[in-house]
């Protein structure tokens, strides 16, 4: 693992616990369907903050000119996967973290 990669997750690991949800919203879905432009925050005393940089390094996402990740794939809640996913990196549990959509 390299040193960015190790860095976004412990600064993922200060900011967001165990029991928080992530907000996820879908920005684009490609023609085909085979891929979404998804953009993830959570809400804490009504002040919006965006991971979606942090969460590209931590998975290996592409991360877009507007600042949303790439998500390949379909036949599933991608907004879902993706916090999964990155639930299960920084805790080892892929429900740690909860999933909603704005």
């Amino acid at each position: 693992m390299n040193k960015e990669k190790q860095q976004a997750i412990q600064y993922l690991k200060e900011h967001i616990k165990k029991g928080d949800t992530l907000f996820t919203i879908v920005t684009k879905v490609a023609r085909s369907g085979m891929s979404r432009n998804i953009k993830v925050l959570d809400i804490k005393e009504g002040n919006p903050s965006y991971w979606n940089y942090y969460i590209a390094k931590v998975l290996d996402y592409k991360l877009k000119e507007d600042g949303t990740i790439r998500v390949q794939g379909c036949g599933m809640d991608m907004g879902f996967h993706l916090v999964y996913t990155l639930s299960k990196v920084l805790f080892d549990d892929g429900y740690a973290i909860k999933q909603r959509w704005i």
